[in-house]
């Protein structure tokens, strides 16, 4: 069982924290359909510390999310320390995560993100400084190195532990690699083997029985989901269901999968407004579609859509076509 700190997860398959995509109302589809923790995505420093409002409404955490961890990034001990006390003191997660695997150069530029993976000794220093200053369980996100030559992930892990970090999970990746080429569990594996905390692997899990082969083979506590999971969070439910019972269940029809992609909507709507929803959900509509049959021309048009009943008009627009196809065939 996975446990974090004090927090003990119903099962090991963990919703990875994706910029841009890990809001609330995709968040909550995951925890419904079963991830035994779900993470938000990660939230700048400066911009808790500033009152920035976008970045203080990215710390809203729906009830039913919980168990949830929250991520921060930053690259100074000062204003990380004080993001993380805002985070411990003003909100209803139940984890801090700081991000130490964020590869994009406007992270990096700054310090953050993947640029901690070059220094275990400011790894030690920012993680200590942290869980001292707060109640909840802190945790790091980190890939395994810089590139091939600067892959440090045993040293930062035991970096993260001595310092008080009640988990890490490490993405198979280096920060040269971004999300190209294959995740190296190898090392992923070394990291369980050499420090007692929590470790969560992440990186190509695309099948449930991925997700159990890297339990098994390398003994890690959790596995993190991510790209696997965009428009599909049968993803996490087969996952769960396979870890629990050895069965594989079906594949979602295409209008279950358009039922939940409106689901999906409707809650982003909630947050955001019809109008910033309606284009956010351009790219996850795309993301439902994937691997259904005949989606070139829906494809092309989702891009036009800028309301909702548009959007749903379309997609079941699409669903009905499909089934009356399937019908004539049968």
């Amino acid at each position: 069982m996975l446990k974090i700190g004090d927090i003990t997860m119903k099962n090991p398959v963990v919703l990875a924290p994706m910029a841009g995509v890990c809001n609330p109302a995709f968040r909550l589809i995951a925890k419904e359909f079963g991830a035994g923790l779900v993470c938000a995505e990660m939230v700048s420093d400066k911009g808790i510390l500033y009152e920035n409002e976008k970045s203080l409404k990215m710390l809203y955490v729906d009830e039913r999310e919980k168990p949830l961890s929250l991520q921060i990034f930053g690259g100074e001990r000062e204003s990380l320390v004080a993001a993380a006390k805002y985070v411990d003191k003003h909100t209803n997660a139940d984890i801090i995560d700081i991000n130490m695997g964020c590869p994009v150069p406007k992270i990096t530029k700054c310090d953050a993100g993947a640029k901690w993976l070059l220094d275990p000794d400011k790894i030690y220093e920012m993680v200590a400084a942290t869980v001292d200053a707060v109640q909840k369980p802190v945790t790091v996100k980190m890939r395994i190195g810089w590139d091939e030559d600067h892959v440090y992930a045993v040293k930062n892990a035991q970096a993260v532990e001595r310092a008080g970090g009640a988990a890490v999970a490490v993405h198979g990746r280096t920060r040269v690699q971004m999300y190209e080429g294959t995740a190296d569990w190898d090392i992923i594996g070394e990291v369980k083997k050499n420090v007692s905390i929590p470790v969560i692997g992440n990186g190509d899990i695309s099948t449930p029985q991925e997700a159990k082969d890297r339990l098994d083979k390398y003994g890690v506590d959790g596995v993190m989901i991510g790209r696997a999971a965009l428009g599909n969070p049968w993803m996490l439910y087969r996952t769960v269901q396979y870890l629990q019972n050895g069965e594989i269940a079906p594949e979602p029809t295409a209008r279950e999968k358009m039922n939940i992609c409106i689901l999906h909507m409707d809650r982003l709507i909630e947050l955001k407004g019809e109008d910033v929803a309606v284009r956010e959900m351009r790219k996850h509509a795309a993301w439902y579609l994937k691997g259904l049959p005949k989606t070139g021309s829906v494809r092309n048009e989702i891009n036009q859509m800028t309301t909702r009943d548009d959007m749903s008009k379309l997609l079941f627009g699409y669903v009905d076509q499909l089934e009356d196809l399937q019908q004539k065939i049968s």
